[in-house]
């Protein structure tokens, strides 16, 4: 053997005597085979599980849907019962009669393959299954197999179980039934909303026709509304909801197009075709009708089936205090609508009103006027943020400004007593965006305070205050009071008000400074009680009240100066002299198409908006020779309806006293009787009076009118208005005496200045 011959023999013998490397403990237990085996194994006790399931699960012999329909019932807060709602309204028809494109409109809205497919879309399925899991709820991806079996076999609950059982039962039926008897199933099962199931239903609750009568249009329409019936109902819909189900028409259309169940030339000629209006279920009508449907708004926006509602059993309490709210309706007839008359004067038929009074101690609606109700007015009035809320949102800046601990542009602290210049279209300073608003009826304010432009609504002086406070935060303090920010701009007109808001929301803002700056969500509905698997559940609802998003001090201060416009400014004739202690805001929109009064106690909060609505159409129109007068401003008809309301159901509470913490605005009771001035100062105090101090501060440049206290106003004096200053409506300013605009001091004889709500 040679050399060489010997070294591989004696390296093929150290490779034989080396000892092998152990393998690690997680590579012994997750080898690929292990993992393969495993992964396979998991399949296979998959796929016997849901053999077994399938053998097991048998297709119900019968639908359960008759057996669960029962009525909803509505209760007021004491109890009584205030409506019946949920009779049945159904009519089963054979798909012969239903159009071919119109049964087409069904399969192109919610599933193109339903022809081709075999009952069950499992991605979808399994998309919802793991949704159901991580607890978000339901979701789509249903077949139209899938959907009839749980409208018609099942329940609509959201398990897994649940889900596993539609599966498998979509599966029979799709091979048992065949496609016409599901289709046929599916469309005269399914919930269309006004209270109509099937297609026959819904072709007379919407058109007032036959199934058979019906257009391909017509039939994308129902189709469309099954996604959200609610939501999508043209009548009931918001400006959103209505842009949706159009869209969803057009989707469904376009599909048709796709699956060539339509031509391209019969597209091109289709319109969508606008429902009738629906007619009220037996027992809503008047103001039922807003509070029912009111009620079911808010449950669907908290969580519930609509679907699952609509079968009926549920139990609903609202807030609604039976006597306050008769007491609201009889206030709107005295002080609205006995003094109309749509025969002799025209506009008279343009006036709608709409109010929320809230407590602001529980957040719960007390009473809410709506309108003419159902089928004279479908809209909410109450509800409705299509209107300008005007000077009302004014507060809302000076919170923001004191909130924010915001400055003058000559760096002075925003509060009651600031010093600001409310000179007429004054251009606001520090802008980006050219402002100069109009104070009403183009009046000249010179140096005055805050206080005093509150209680005058001066334009001036809050466009250059919500420059001063920032846009953007004045933007996110009226969101966080409960408005609503999507129709709100950060631009130099918010301040006058040129958002839209609802009596609703606006009671809410006002509720949550009455209540001390904790945040007040007005709601409706107190208490939902439903039956699952036999036994009575109780709905789990939000909470009204939620956390402070503005500091006591802040809303103490606002609280007090609004007792200003009350007793010495735009409310003074209406409000003042009522038995109880309250203070509010009033507001007139641009061409006076909407005004308004909010307005609260220590225990009430209640927004009365006025609305000038064209009978025809429902465009915006002017309220101006409502009732037979000039204008209509917020402290006329809305105020007087106000007070009217609060003395019936306030009047014997007059004990009942505001809790302050704060050393700011007109509820503060002054330290020192003023000296009366007939001239103002040359020479303005920057930074206000000091705490505590009456106001006005400072008067007009004009010669002030005095008041019988010989104390000065903050109004211009007949002599100086007599020459006729004009009288169209400005946006965003108020007057008093329901239209005073001829040089009035809207005073009412003056006001003292201890004559002042009790605060402590």
């Amino acid at each position: 053997m040679g050399r060489a011959e010997a070294r591989r023999a004696r390296q093929g013998s150290a490779r034989r005597t080396k000892p092998k490397q152990g393998k690690s403990g997680i590579r012994r237990l997750f080898t690929w085979k292990k993992i393969l085996g495993t992964f396979l194994g998991v399949c296979l006790l998959g796929i016997l599980g849901f053999i077994g399931l399938y053998l097991y699960v048998d297709v119900p012999d019968e639908g359960n849907r008759d057996a669960q329909l029962q009525s909803n019932v509505f209760k007021y807060a004491d109890g009584k019962v205030m409506a019946r709602v949920g009779q049945v309204n159904r009519e089963s028809v054979p798909l012969e009669r239903i159009p071919k494109d119109v049964q087409y409109t069904f399969v192109a809205a919610e599933n193109k393959t339903f022809f081709d497919d075999s009952g069950v879309d499992l991605k979808g399925t399994a998309r919802g299954i793991l949704n159901t899991l991580m607890g978000r709820g339901k979701q789509g991806g249903s077949t139209i197999t899938q959907q009839y079996v749980k409208n018609y076999y099942l329940s609509q609950e959201q398990t897994v179980s649940r889900k596993l059982q539609e599966i498998v039962i979509s599966l029979k039926v799709d091979n048992k039934l065949g496609k016409d008897k599901i289709l046929a199933g599916y469309i005269n099962t399914s919930y269309y909303g006004r209270g109509a199931y099937g297609i026959q239903a819904a072709a007379q609750a919407y058109y007032g026709v036959d199934v058979e009568k019906l257009t391909v249009s017509q039939g994308a329409y129902l189709a469309s509304l099954l996604q959200a019936p609610n939501q999508y109902d043209w009548t009931l819909a918001t400006k959103d909801g209505r842009k949706r189900v159009q869209e969803r028409w057009a989707y469904t259309l376009d599909n048709m197009v796709e699956m060539h169940w339509l031509s391209k030339e019969e597209r091109a000629k289709q319109r969508f075709q606008v429902p009738k209006r629906p007619k009220p279920l037996p027992g809503l009508t008047g103001q039922t009708s807003y509070l029912v449907a009111e009620a079911k708004r808010e449950l669907y926006a908290q969580g519930v089936d609509e679907k699952q509602f609509e079968r009926g059993g549920w139990t609903v309490t609202l807030g609604i205090q039976k006597d306050k709210q008769k007491a609201l309706e009889k206030a709107v007839q005295r002080k609205l609508t006995d003094d109309l008359n749509p025969k002799s004067r025209k506009v008279d038929a343009d006036a709608q009103l709409g109010a929320t009074s809230v407590d602001p101690k529980t957040g719960h609606i007390v009473a809410m006027y709506g309108g003419a109700g159902y089928p004279k007015h479908y809209t909410n009035n109450a509800t409705r943020s299509d209107y300008q809320p005007a000077s009302t949102f004014k507060p809302l800046i000076l919170a923001s400004a004191m909130e924010n601990n915001a400055v003058t542009q000559d760096g002075l602290p925003i509060n009651p007593n600031t010093i600001y210049d409310g000179r007429n279209r004054r251009p606001v300073v520090g802008g980006t965006i050219p402002f100069a608003p109009p104070n009403e009826d183009e009046r000249e304010y010179g140096k005055i305070s805050v206080q005093t432009a509150t209680n005058n609504s001066v334009n001036a002086v809050f466009a250059q205050m919500g420059q001063d406070a920032g846009l953007e935060n004045v933007k996110k303090t009226a969101v966080s009071l409960g408005m609503d920010g999507s129709k709100m701009e950060a631009r130099p007109a918010m301040t006058l008000g040129s958002m839209g808001a609802s009596p609703l929301q606006m009671a809410g803002a006002y509720a949550t400074l009455d209540n001390h700056g904790k945040k007040v969500t007005p709601t409706l509905v107190t208490k939902a009680v439903h039956p699952v698997d036999g036994v009575d559940t109780e709905q789990q609802l939000k909470d009204p009240i939620g956390e402070q998003v503005l500091s006591r001090e802040t809303a103490d201060t606002i609280t007090s100066v609004l007792a200003g416009v009350v007793n010495d400014g735009t409310a003074t004739t209406a409000v003042k002299n009522t038995a109880y202690h309250a203070v509010g805001k009033t507001g007139t929109s641009d061409d006076n198409k909407s005004a308004w009064f909010v307005g609260y106690t220590p225990k009430l909060v209640t927004a009365v908006g006025m609305f000038g609505e064209s009978p025809k159409g429902g465009a915006q129109v002017t309220l101006k020779g409502t009732g037979g007068g000039g204008r209509v401003n917020g402290g006329g008809y809305p105020a007087q309806v106000w007070a009217a309301y609060n003395e019936a159901v306030l009047g014997g509470s007059v004990g009942a006293d505001f809790d302050l913490e704060t050393d700011l605005g007109a509820g503060v009771p002054p330290t020192s009787t003023p000296t009366p001035s007939n001239t103002p100062s040359s020479t303005p105090t920057p930074s206000g009076t000091p705490s505590g101090s009456p106001t006005p501060t400072r008067t007009p440049t004009s010669s002030p009118s005095q008041s019988e206290s010989g104390r000065p106003t903050g109004r211009p004096s007949p002599s100086d208005s007599s020459s006729g200053p004009p009288t169209g409506g400005t946006t965003g300013g108020d007057t008093t005496d329901g239209g005073t605009t001829d040089g009035g001091t809207g005073q009412d004889g003056g006001a003292e200045p201890n004559s002042l709500p009790n605060f402590h």
